[in-house]
């Protein structure tokens, strides 16, 4: 067994009957049902944690100094909202973690996911520090915390769990049960055990009976209802004695889930027995052992940790339950968590994004990963007519309706990427490639929200009808070979035609748009930008993706009309932020904060930048021969992560709101699986000297002079 870089001092882990330390309850049953309705916490994360073992499957988040969703039992499932600290002198104030500390964040061990919080009171009054691991052995999740009085006066202090199991926190009970704070909703369960024991429990409701409403009132812990009968939004609390001499104390919380309350309290009070020490010893060395298989890029030099950070994270969003499945991203950006009972479509699956994360493992060796990946894909999202979804829930069942070529594409192109041939992948790239002849060359292109003639999408298809070519060939199917690629060949010669304009308004020379709707890229034809956008001419909106055309080997880097297209690009989306220059989607686009930072939707609300383009600008960079330029793109990336080493999906651009700093995170979703991928392949890329996930078939056929 690995030792711990950092040894954790023995706590006294007696599990007593709470019912039989709490304090005489108020009522028996709570009152106040369903209290307030139940929100999940932003999105931008701070760090995220998850055992390696297949036999320990929550993920926890953490944001502003407290835990945050925990996801079990399975990632497209988040079961708390939130486990934040309350403390009181019990006479004249109470104050709570996330709004009155200052909060720091940094990792305990930079070659695993142990994250450290430190809480410092704003009165000054307090110190928490506070140490997450997931239990290895099984479904719980262990916190240890450390508690300083910084003025020497006598403290309490409370732990306030608010549960929000299967996805939703407005049909939750709760009671005590064997000896942990229990809640339930007849799918799922969660239990909050502590050590020492707690001397008074009390489970109520949001705005009613919690509590945080009972002890901002006067300071003391007055409710203690040993039951939340009735269907609500539960909120539970626990007053923590403490370990321990002199000005740090220290207790053990500890998080168990199940499929009933006996069983969650089961193995919360098995993970408290087990303790955090040991607990925290053999998940350390479960990452250590998963980073020590692989090798690092001499581009991350002076980024190991960022790296290493990077490989974790999209591990970590692998699910244990459906080998394969990728979330997005474990949080709720924007509207997504405000919706009640629906968590948002960034713990769905998307054949993109999924691509994004496997086509970087396999870059960085994690090939099983990406094996994974694409088996996920063959065989619970693709469906009979060799289509994908949209995106689809984690059991493979397609969630939203609609038809994106590019996702079509991707699975044929993590093949060859595997190296794959065999009879079946052939079985399967050839449904997939009978999608694509059928339905292309428009989609819906990859921002979700327009169809059209794309030239990103079109430049995945391209390159996926041309590998599947290769792979056809290598199964004896010539005649489907040479139709692959007299279709990818036409659709090659004629992207130009349909996607770029010689007469739009941004310039007087050639360049590519965003899509058009009716293939005439010289046409007025108008659309309705999604997200609160305008109704604009099609000529006049561009996106930085077209240069998926020369990162898939459809163009060459030097193609005239991709070389008069990135000033424009650049002059319309590109913004210089003092962590570096990052780009928009494409003009007018509304995803993202108001003017003043507020949630989307709302009045002004605006798409920022994002970090995945700097990267696939210093892919394009690579296949231009701009090595340097590349390194800087790489290190442009690597400025946007926070303080906890995560990589958003967007930062602020220079019409930041107040107190916002450009280049830095916005309240997008973080971790994003795909900004930390970029990252990962880009500095592969820069090893290689060109982009590793350029299809040779497809850059010999039009953009390089191949021997």
């Amino acid at each position: 067994m690995m030792q711990s870089r950092r040894p954790w001092p023995a706590v006294a882990l007696a599990v007593v009957s709470l019912a039989a330390a709490a304090a005489p309850a108020v009522a028996a049953d709570a009152p106040g049902a369903p209290g307030a309705v139940a929100a999940w916490t932003e999105g931008d994360k701070d760090g995220i944690g998850s055992a390696t073992s297949l036999t320990s499957r929550p993920l926890f988040t953490l944001d502003d100094g407290e835990m945050t969703e925990v996801y079990a039992p399975d990632l497209g499932t988040p079961s708390i909202r939130d486990l934040q600290l309350v403390v009181s002198d019990g006479k004249t104030f109470s104050e709570r973690e996330r709004e009155d500390a200052t909060h720091r964040i940094e990792l305990a061990d930079p070659r695993s996911l142990t994250y450290r919080q430190v809480n410092t009171a704003k009165s000054g009054r307090w110190r928490i520090t506070k140490t997450y691991v997931a239990d290895p052995a099984r479904d719980a999740v262990l916190v240890d915390v450390q508690f300083e009085s910084l003025t020497g006066g006598a403290l309490d202090l409370y732990a306030i769990l608010d549960p929000g199991l299967s996805n939703s926190g407005d049909d939750d009970r709760a009671r005590t049960e064997g000896g942990t704070l229990a809640a339930y909703d007849g799918r799922y369960a969660s239990a909050l055990a502590a050590g020492p024991a707690p001397t008074q429990v009390s489970s109520g409701y949001q705005g009613a009976s919690d509590g945080w409403t009972d002890l901002r009132s006067d300071h003391r812990m007055d409710w203690a209802y040993e039951e939340a009968s009735a269907a609500g939004n539960v909120v539970q609390t626990a007053r923590l004695p403490l370990t321990g001499l002199g000005s740090k104390r220290r207790a053990t919380l500890s998080l168990g889930f199940g499929a009933d309350p006996a069983a969650a309290a089961s193995t919360a009070t098995a993970s408290l027995a087990g303790g955090f020490a040991s607990a925290a010893d053999r998940y350390a060395a479960g990452w250590h052992d998963y980073l020590g298989g692989l090798t690092r890029p001499a581009a991350a030099k002076g980024r190991e940790r960022l790296y290493d950070v990077s490989l974790m994270v999209m591990a970590a969003l692998e699910d244990k339950t459906h080998r394969g499945a990728g979330i997005a991203s474990p949080s709720m950006a924007w509207v997504w968590g405000t919706i009640p009972g629906y968590s948002g479509p960034y713990h769905l699956v998307w054949s993109r994004d999924l691509y994004q994360v496997a086509s970087a493992q396999i870059a960085a060796g994690d090939r099983a990963a990406g094996g994974r990946a694409l088996d996920y894909l063959w065989e619970r999202q693709m469906q009979p007519d060799g289509c994908f979804p949209q995106n689809s829930n984690l059991d493979g069942t397609p969630h939203w309706p609609n038809l994106q070529l590019d996702e079509v594409a991707d699975p044929i192109l993590l093949a060859w990427q595997l190296g794959r041939s065999d009879a079946r992948t052939w079985g399967f790239v050839r449904r997939a490639a009978g999608c694509i002849l059928e339905r292309g060359p428009t989609s819906q292109e990859r921002w979700e929200n327009a169809e059209g003639y794309s030239p990103a999408t079109i430049a995945a298809e391209i390159a996926a009808l041309v590998v599947a070519a290769d792979i056809a060939e290598r199964n004896g199917a010539g005649a489907d070979a040479a139709r692959y690629r007299d279709v990818a060949d036409a659709w090659q010669k004629a992207v130009a035609g349909w996607t770029r304009t010689r007469n739009g308004p941004l310039s007087r020379d050639p360049y590519y748009l965003r899509l058009t709707k009716d293939g005439n890229a010289d046409a007025g034809t108008t659309y309705t930008i999604g997200d609160g956008g305008p109704t604009i001419d099609q000529r006049a909106v561009v996106d930085p993706s077209f240069l998926e055309l020369v990162r898939l080997g459809v163009k060459a880097a030097n193609d005239r009309d991709i070389a008069s297209t990135l000033p424009v690009v650049d002059a319309q989306l590109s913004v210089l932020t003092p962590n570096g220059r990052f780009w928009h989607r494409y003009n007018f686009d509304g995803y993202g904060e108001t003017a003043d930072g507020g949630p989307f939707p709302g009045p002004g609300n605006r798409g920022r930048l994002w970090p995945i383009f700097a990267g696939e600008r210093g892919e394009y960079e690579l296949a231009a021969g701009q090595t340097a330029a590349a390194r800087g793109r790489l290190a442009d990336i690597a400025a946007t992560a926070s303080e906890g080493l995560m990589l958003p999906e967007q930062v602020w651009d220079d019409q930041a709101p107040p107190g916002s700093t450009p280049g830095t995170g916005t309240l997008s979703a973080t971790p994003l699986g795909w900004t930390h991928a970029q990252f990962v392949r880009l500095a592969w890329s820069i090893d290689a000297g060109r982009p590793v996930e350029r299809p040779d078939a497809v850059a010999c056929r039009y953009a390089l002079r191949c021997p």
